[in-house]
């Protein structure tokens, strides 16, 4: 899967600026894809404006993303997020239930924001 994921960006490749706005607490020229690349994606698919979810799936592609989801089991993606990307990317209903059913994942979305 890392593999197919790695593989479809050239690995010198260039943030446009609508991805980099996303890593304000990042020193963006520091940021490489061979090195980065679950950070950049993570990111794209958390907080990421369409035309950054545009540009991650055209540089990736859905089977890659989907892969991505699957191998990394959704986590740093709200149960919303989570879900949006479930019908988008036609995962495994089961299997994303079950990854939002594990206890650590519960612990942090049934925390009280003031």
């Amino acid at each position: 899967m890392t593999r197919l994921i790695s593989q479809a960006v050239n690995s010198s490749m260039e943030l446009p600026d609508y991805v980099t706005v996303l890593f304000w607490d990042y020193d963006v020229s520091a940021l490489v894809w061979e090195r980065h690349r679950d950070l950049i994606i993570q990111r794209v698919l958390a907080s990421g404006t369409w035309e950054a979810v545009r540009w991650l799936r055209g540089r990736l592609g859905d089977d890659a993303l989907r892969s991505w989801l699957l191998q990394h089991e959704g986590r740093g993606l709200s149960r919303r997020q989570l879900r949006f990307w479930q019908l988008i990317l036609d995962l495994p209903a089961q299997q994303v239930a079950a990854w939002l059913a594990q206890p650590a994942r519960q612990i942090w979305e049934g925390r009280v924001q003031p």
